[in-house]
């Protein structure tokens, strides 16, 4: 499981012109998911993703967290962070989990991030959307539930 994590001001998504998620201070999300994702890398980015360190406190340092700052999340699925671009023109798609079983870890995601006490708004899972952010900083991330296993 892969995270774009960007700091916003705020952040939109919209299907057919109509807003369907919306947040103002928080982190923008976009989640990759890939066949062997599991509980597992969705507890682990979520715990990671609350608790990074990566608002400015009053002396300007990255010392605060989502939580600390009770900011929210804006998500929306993204398959092609599991686009491989090596060989060729066309990306390929073959790591990236199918619809049906993305959908059931893109949904536990929402559901984890939630449980951590964390206002989440979403787009519409499979369509194609427009989104729109103010980063700030701009500071972006690249968070992957892999790292977590290096780490052992």
């Amino acid at each position: 499981m892969k995270l774009v994590v960007q700091r916003v001001t705020e952040a939109r998504v919209q299907v057919n012109g109509e807003t369907v998620g919306e947040i103002g201070k928080g982190l923008m999300v976009l989640v990759g998911i890939t066949h062997e994702d599991s509980a597992k890398d969705v507890e682990y980015l979520a715990e990671k993703l609350v608790h990074l360190r990566i608002f400015e406190d009053d002396s300007e340092r990255m010392n605060l967290s989502l939580a600390d700052i009770g900011g929210a999340v804006l998500s929306v699925s993204q398959f092609t962070l599991y686009g491989d671009t090596r060989k060729g023109r066309r990306p390929n798609f073959m790591d990236a989990a199918k619809p049906d079983t993305a959908k059931k870890i893109y949904d536990l995601w929402l559901e984890t991030v939630k449980g951590k006490g964390i206002v989440v708004k979403d787009g519409k899972f499979g369509e194609m959307m427009d989104v729109s952010l103010v980063n700030s900083g701009p500071v972006t991330f690249i968070i992957d539930s892999k790292d977590e296993k290096k780490l052992r």
